[in-house]
């Protein structure tokens, strides 16, 4: 089964439970619009080759539509299709109002200099910009696998100049450097909304008391796939919340130690070496799936879809399953992990923080102001005194450099406080929803509150009786 089939699949189970009227699922599961493109670019050598590419707009039921632009060889237009519609169900998980998108290049960027990418980039805009399939109140991409700040910024730089005066346009696209629009802390962003959606699940007792763990992180042993900006992040923060990292795997191979991998010497070590392989201290697994198949509490899959499938299912003793990755298990390894009580904490869920704080950096953009920048000094201004009443009135000396309770929330701390708001109250929504439900996984529950949320707008407008 394809990975539209799996998301329709996990769609209609969850549908099953909502009472809803069949239309109106049929309305809520179909994807609204794609643009097939295909253009011509010159390569540096002269020559001229034909591109193709995709943006699919899931669902129009609010507006702008939102999700990455993916640059993979392997992309087509049923993935694309399929990773617009998560994206509609994740933006209603948690409560970001946007309808899902997303969009694909197909392309090697390792067969292209950084010039022809340019062009490839500049052009693949262009072509959304001529059929409206880009705009601050339309659809704003973002990045997605293969792409990052540089892309987006050749999107937005592109958009400004066919814009012309228009004043929000800087909100055509998130995932933009800081220095041109972006937001602080976009990059490390999916990577903390996993471990902040990791630490919701595992500080519930009567969840975690089935699979025999105690609540809270510490102590928990943990393996990451993929050593990407999701992974990498996801797998920092866990080791610094008292996570032990016992395995890490990449494409080309996977490390262990049991006693525990420092993440920030492992990405330090492929920074040198070009592969995490040869780490010291580390024993070297092939195929790097075998990664997968290791004694740990908590297995992160942040690589790429179909990690886990019927195959090695029967080979996984983690006991909770986090889906940094999209679709990284398939519907009937995922109906396994259940049979076997593993708790799988699902990537239409986990993976939001993305999409969280590219609305934030959407905000601040159509706002034209920087977080913070208002209320950061009168908030520091305002501690100070009340650390003076505090000390006048109990003698107490508090030195200035005990200050530090005094400084102000700055843009990356604003942004930090509500991904995590977001995720916490999002997992805890989630986890009654299955509750009421009597008791199903996770992915059901999800897909339940997302599907409730959206055909309350559809009602609300009227389009449906």
């Amino acid at each position: 089964m394809n990975l539209l089939g799996q998301i329709e699949e996990s769609f209609d189970r969850a549908a099953a439970l909502t009472g809803h009227d069949e239309h109106i699922l049929a309305q809520v599961r179909s994807c609204n619009s794609v643009y097939r493109m295909a253009f011509p670019i010159k390569r540096d050598d002269g020559s001229i080759e034909v591109i193709r590419a995709w943006r699919a707009e899931h669902s129009h039921h609010k507006l702008p539509t939102k999700g990455g632009v993916r640059y993979s060889p392997d992309v087509n237009e049923s993935d694309v299709m399929a990773l617009a519609t998560l994206m509609t169900f994740k933006c209603a998980i948690v409560d970001v109002p946007f309808g899902g998108a997303k969009g694909g290049i197909r392309v090697d960027r390792n067969r292209y200099s950084k010039a022809e990418l340019e062009r490839i980039t500049r052009r693949y805009t262009t072509e959304l910009v001529r059929k409206q399939f880009i705009g601050p109140g339309v659809d704003v991409p973002a990045p997605d696998y293969g792409s990052g700040s540089q892309e987006m910024s050749w999107i937005a730089d592109t958009y400004l100049t066919l814009a012309g005066t228009e004043i929000d346009a800087l909100a055509c696209v998130t995932g933009k450097p800081v220095s041109q629009g972006g937001i602080r802390g976009r990059a490390e962003a999916t990577g903390r909304g996993v471990f902040y959606g990791i630490r919701a699940a595992c500080s519930n007792e009567d969840d975690l008391r089935p699979l025999g763990l105690n609540p809270g992180l510490e102590d928990k042993t943990a393996v990451v796939q993929g050593l990407g900006n999701v992974g990498y992040n996801a797998a920092l923060f866990l080791q610094e919340a008292g996570v032990t990292i016992v395995g890490i795997a990449e494409f080309d191979g996977a490390i262990v130690n049991r006693d525990g991998l420092d993440v920030r010497a492992v990405a330090a070590h492929r920074a040198e070496s070009g592969s995490i392989m040869g780490f010291p201290g580390s024993q070297e697994l092939q195929p790097p799936s075998e990664a997968l198949e290791l004694e740990c509490d908590i297995l992160v899959p942040a690589a790429l879809e179909n990690q886990i499938t019927v195959e090695n299912v029967g080979r996984i003793k983690a006991k909770i399953v986090a889906e940094a990755a999209n679709a990284p298990t398939s519907p009937e390894a995922g109906n396994a992990l259940l049979e076997k009580g593993v708790l799988i904490i699902p990537d239409i869920y986990l993976n939001a923080g993305g999409v969280t704080v590219s609305y934030f950096e959407w905000l601040k953009n159509l706002s034209h102001v920087r977080f913070g920048r208002l209320e950061k000094r009168f908030s520091e201004v305002s501690n100070r005194q009340i650390l003076d009443v505090v000390a006048e009135a109990t003698g107490a000396n508090i030195a200035p450099g005990n200050h530090r309770i005094v400084r102000g929330a700055d843009e990356e701390d604003l942004v930090n406080s509500g991904l995590e708001e977001t995720m916490i109250l999002a997992y805890d929504e989630i986890r009654e929803a299955r509750d009421r439900l009597g008791g199903c996984d996770l992915r059901s529950a999800a897909f339940v509150v997302a599907i409730d949320k959206i055909v309350v707008v559809y009602e609300t407008l009227g389009i449906f009786p």
